[in-house]
């Protein structure tokens, strides 16, 4: 803690002394990511308003009275919805990962008809960046949050300054809005904005720490297969050859080998530890293949940064059941180091990828699904050991959810982990959650069950984005009620 202000002390003391013309800072190096030129898609560009929200059964209110506004701000599309009856509240949300294409799109968030009907206000932005740009996406949405009564204004609405302004997420998302509510994030951003209360769902919120999950599934996969110290920065070589060792099918679900079931033991550990739904996840294959299809990375985030932020070294592995199996393991698996310097704070705003130090103070709920293999049911691990490092897990509540994939919720888990939020908020009553860090309470044949509904709304089905799940039955059998 005391280096960490002594290093934001540093930043803050070279920029004033630079305003002062006593110095000039050096102007931060180039990345790939700076030389790609992103805009938003054309028929959002031009976008004035989008369209209302169907009303159902079960609404209180008029969908179609809300005021809805979209735009671009700073190079980023936004999307700005204000019920009739506003309670005074904004909730700012923050879409995953959208690739690595040119155009810039928006989403609204899934419990959009659970914020209109409360009287919540929400807004959304592309962010003015696509790849893995935290950092853009933590200043866009801020910039959004600040602009928001303007924006009203220049649509002949006058509205007060939010009372209060949350903020929610996920997965790529879900770092935002962990990364957003951050002391370090407040005082390094450029776009300052003081979050009252945070729900990251299947969010990456061990922030880099996920890349070094990815990379060990990668040495553990190449050493088992027998190749432990080919580059791993050249996977494309040995790609066909480690599957067939450790797979006879990885669509549409997955077939492992007798050394593939060993790699399956290590990717568990890994991941999360022995918990429900880590099988029905493989099996499902929905999660997996896209970690395994981040294998061969030089580190660098695809240009997020310059230099390799993957680092092993932390990990030991290992196979159930199989001591001798996993000391060789051990023995044979590639380390890989990252560059100190990789991810550094920056002169001229956030770090390039955000940290998420457990450093908040602010209600919090967070929800991921056990059967997540892409960002796995791990980064609740992380994030409450450095929240507890902090002095701040009184402030973290998680929930785990009994889904096979990513981001594998109903509408209902979502709804109900931002009411807890906003109730904790305004009562002063820390909600229920689960305890995410002891493995015979992960390991147990019914958790995850307490926070698991399987309700559909109106705007969800078992195919639809958030929830891919085998069907509602098997998504969550519990021993308990």
């Amino acid at each position: 803690m005391i280096s960490m202000r002594l290093r934001l002390s540093a930043v803050s003391a070279a920029v004033l002394l630079a305003a002062c013309g006593g110095s000039t800072i050096p102007p931060e190096e180039a990345r790939i990511q700076d030389t790609i030129t992103f805009k938003p898609a054309a028929a959002i560009a031009t976008a004035t308003t989008f369209a209302a929200m169907a009303s159902d059964a079960s609404d209180t209110v008029a969908m179609s009275t809300t005021s809805r506004w979209a735009g671009v701000l700073n190079g980023a599309a936004y999307q700005v919805e204000v019920p009739a009856t506003w309670n005074g509240k904004l909730v700012m949300y923050a879409h995953g990962y959208a690739g690595a294409g040119l155009d810039l799109g928006v989403n609204a968030p899934s419990i959009r008809r659970y914020l209109i009907q409360n009287g919540y206000a929400w807004a959304a932005s592309s962010y003015s960046k696509n790849n893995y740009d935290v950092r853009a996406g933590v200043e866009d949405t801020n910039a959004l949050a600040l602009a928001f009564t303007k924006i009203a204004s220049n649509n002949s609405r006058t509205l007060a300054a939010p009372s209060k302004i949350y903020i929610t997420g996920h997965s790529m998302g879900g770092h935002i809005t962990a990364a957003a509510i951050e002391d370090e994030a407040y005082a390094t951003a450029n776009n300052k904005v003081k979050y009252n209360g945070a729900v990251p769902m299947c969010g990456v919120v061990g922030d880099a720490e996920l890349f070094n999950q990815f990379a060990a599934m990668q040495v553990t996969a190449q050493a088992l297969a027998g190749v432990p110290k080919y580059p791993t920065d050249k996977w494309a070589d040995i790609k066909d050859l480690v599957t067939s060792k450790l797979f006879t099918s990885m669509s549409p679900t997955i077939t492992a080998t007798a050394t593939g079931t060993k790699y399956l033991s290590v990717l568990q550990n890994i991941t999360g530890g022995s918990r429900p739904m880590f099988n029905e996840g493989v099996l499902f294959g929905g999660s997996f293949p896209s970690a395994y299809g981040t294998f061969g990375s030089d580190g660098t985030v695809t240009g997020i940064l310059n230099k390799n932020v993957l680092d092993t070294n932390a990990y030991t592995y290992t196979i159930d059941g199989d001591t001798a199996g996993s000391a060789a393991l051990n023995s044979s698996v590639i380390k890989m180091t990252a560059a100190s310097d990789a991810n550094r704070l920056r002169t001229d705003g956030l770090r390039w990828i955000p940290k998420v130090n457990g450093e908040f103070k602010i209600p919090v709920v967070s929800i991921h699904t056990l059967g997540d293999l892409f960002v796995p049911f791990s980064m609740e691990q992380v994030y409450q050991k450095r929240a507890a490092a902090k002095g701040n897990s009184n402030w973290l509540v998680q929930r785990a959810i009994r889904g096979v994939s990513h981001c594998d919720f109903t509408v209902a888990e979502q709804a109900e982990a931002f009411d807890a939020m906003i109730k904790w908020e305004r009562d002063g009553v820390k909600p229920g959650g689960d305890d995410v860090v002891t493995p015979a309470t992960v390991a147990a044949a019914s958790y995850g069950c307490t926070y698991t509904k399987n309700t559909l709304g109106a705007d969800e089905s078992p195919t639809t984005s958030y929830f891919r799940g085998l069907t509602v039955a098997s998504r969550a059998v519990c021993t308990t009620p």
